[in-house]
């Protein structure tokens, strides 16, 4: 029985549809991503424009060459933040030059940097682009220090994250290591586990950030649902961030789950457990975020977890496409 209410199951029913409206144009494109592009426009509570994603990706083709990056396994993504966009080239030609800012210190050109580079080109003004850009490449460099065979391009868009804060970035390291030795021996990943303690860092510096994401890790295992998995690790994050209380939020997730298995294109046979978990996570995400938003919730929550969550969404997609083009490749 689901106990899910008005609104809320109003925008889990435009997240199907929105599903449905995106793989129809995209059909060839990693449903991941496609999956993304419709999470992105669910946010905004908006139905998902096919015709202005695929005119955003028109634009993105006539503006960079046949083997650019930006025409890689995400490129669907960045069409639809892009079609989101009330000034679409501007937005484009600011997201192109932060790339090659990253590029010139010494970035690796990937779907990751071409992400990265969107998110300081939409959250920040062009006279801050140069700075950003060297926070960022400071929080890689301190990570990688640290971690260095953890630390890679699938990085590179929180590192944009953390540039783009006014967190110090020589405690913003620290504070992540520290995360970084309490949680490891709870979860197998290294890799997972260094992203978790990014989005935590992004959120807070709480003392008790970590042990509330061991006590939501055990409640969701009591209700047979794994969140520290590669991808969905860093959704328990997220979720700690939120005011409710660990139940509520595990009920809230698992409601989701259950409801979006019942819709097209979310059955057993086309996305699998993680990731509706994942997708689950980040719509529960947002209902928290517009009760805020609303009043509703008195804890004071920050706005930037909408951003978090996007950062987190599209880090899990591009590694998924990633992964998924690397093993077509590795399979011919």
């Amino acid at each position: 029985m689901c106990l899910l209410k008005e609104p809320y199951t109003a925008r889990l029913e435009l997240f199907a549809e929105n599903s449905q409206r995106v793989k129809k144009v995209f059909v060839w494109k990693n449903p991941m991503v496609n999956r993304l592009s419709a999470l992105l426009y669910t946010a905004e509570n908006k139905i998902a424009d096919d015709e202005a994603i695929r005119a955003s990706y028109e634009l993105i083709k006539d503006n960079t060459g046949s083997f650019s990056a930006f025409r890689g396994n995400s490129v669907i993504s960045i069409a639809a933040m892009l079609s989101l966009s009330a000034h679409k080239g501007t937005q484009l030609t600011n997201t192109m030059a932060v790339y090659e800012l990253l590029k010139n210190v010494k970035f690796r050109a990937s779907d990751y940097l071409v992400i990265a580079a969107y998110q300081i080109a939409a959250n920040t003004a062009p006279e801050h682009f140069q700075r950003t850009v060297e926070r960022t490449k400071a929080f890689y460099d301190g990570m990688k220090a640290k971690h260095r065979f953890l630390t890679g391009q699938d990085d590179y868009i929180f590192a944009a994250m953390l540039g783009l804060s006014d967190i110090d970035v020589h405690s913003g390291v620290e504070r992540m290591e520290q995360l970084y030795a309490t949680l490891k021996p709870e979860f197998l990943s290294g890799n997972s586990v260094q992203a978790l303690t990014q989005v935590l860092v992004l959120g807070g510096d709480s003392s008790e950030s970590a042990f509330r994401v061991i006590a939501l890790s055990d409640a969701f295992r009591d209700r047979g649902l794994r969140m520290d998995k590669e991808y969905t690790l860093s959704s328990l994050g997220v979720l700690s961030l939120l005011p409710g209380s660990k139940e509520n939020i595990v009920n809230d997730v698992s409601e989701t789950y259950d409801f979006l298995r019942t819709k097209k294109g979310f059955g057993s046979w086309s996305i699998t457990k993680q990731e509706l978990l994942l997708l689950s996570a980040g719509l529960v995400a947002f209902k928290y975020v517009d009760e805020v938003k609303s009043g509703v919730v008195s804890t004071v929550l920050s706005t930037s977890i909408t951003n978090i969550v996007i950062a987190q969404q599209a880090a899990s997609a591009a590694a998924a496409a990633t992964a998924a083009a690397a093993a077509a490749t590795s399979g011919n």
